[in-house]
């Protein structure tokens, strides 16, 4: 059968239009299209980011309702007791240990201290000590400690010790650890480190002579949340650390760069808007 110029033309478009249908079949919705943003947050933007995070963590929720949640003190976990018990609490109420600038810097007031917040079954035991929360911790309960010291790659962190007793570091491990509780680690990315964390602490705690005070260091394993995990728990997004610091307030802020789909990123870009302008921890 001989074929005319005009059916030969039909045929081409219909072979035309059938490629163009297939392709546009095969093409993945709008929504799931894959989108990025750009974030930086200061340090003190971070540090809230977390502690939003680390409130929403399924097993920080369960523990504070059904088992036991311990709240130890330290800078980012002011944060984390504040989005967890809703209350504000006055910053240097909930710290031990303060580092400053060798010269000038703002300092924190003197005033009243907050003990460790500690959950049992839904219910604040504000008449519970550490010690004796800790020796009752039972597998799957929660116990977050913040760090001085981040091995994002190992997922270590380290912190540092001035007691001869550990400290909290060394009146949580033992129980945390043999009790088989859940140890979460809100650190922020500025806290990350040129050496492995297991390097730093054999270093601090060589014999050797010092000139001025150094502490030794406790190296920590758990579930460590910095921002990448905040962003992932809260939005669903992909983070990743681009760079760092900046000017003009930025010093220390996190470059980020998030990407997921387009109502995944939004969300992102909704999350840091929320934390946007938390002022710095010592005014």
């Amino acid at each position: 059968m001989k074929l005319s110029g005009k059916m030969i033309a039909v045929l081409i478009l219909c072979v035309i239009h059938a490629q163009t249908w297939r392709a546009e079949a095969q093409e993945p919705p709008a929504e799931n299209t894959v989108v990025q943003a750009r974030i930086v947050l200061t340090v003190a933007e971070g540090k809230r980011l977390i502690a939003k995070a680390v409130a929403q963590m399924p097993e920080v929720r369960r523990a504070r309702e059904k088992g036991t949640l311990i709240i130890t003190k330290g800078t980012t976990n002011t944060y984390v007791a504040e989005e967890i018990t809703g209350e504000t609490i006055r910053h240097g109420a909930f710290v031990y240990g303060r580092v400053y600038p060798s010269k000038g810097g703002a300092q924190l007031s003197e005033t009243e201290p907050v003990g460790e917040i500690v959950y049992v079954k839904g219910e604040r035991r504000s008449d519970l000590p550490l010690q004796e929360a800790v020796a009752e911790l039972q597998p799957g309960d929660v116990v977050i400690k913040g760090g001085n010291a981040l091995d994002y790659a190992n997922r270590t962190a380290g912190v540092y010790i001035g007691s001869a007793t550990g400290g909290t570091t060394g009146t949580i491990m033992p129980y945390v650890v043999a009790r088989k509780a859940r140890l979460i680690i809100p650190i922020s990315l500025e806290k990350q480190c040129a050496l492995p964390v297991m390097d730093i602490q054999l270093i601090m705690r060589t014999p050797t002579e010092s000139l001025n005070s150094i502490p030794s260091m406790f190296p920590l394993t758990g579930t460590i949340v910095t921002e990448i995990e905040a962003f992932e728990i809260l939005s669903g997004v992909s983070a990743f650390q681009t760079g760092a610091g900046g000017i003009g307030g930025a010093e220390g802020a996190i470059h980020l760069l998030v990407r997921g789909s387009r109502n995944q990123v939004q969300e992102a870009l909704r999350v840091a808007a929320s934390v946007e302008g938390e002022p710095v921890f010592v005014k």
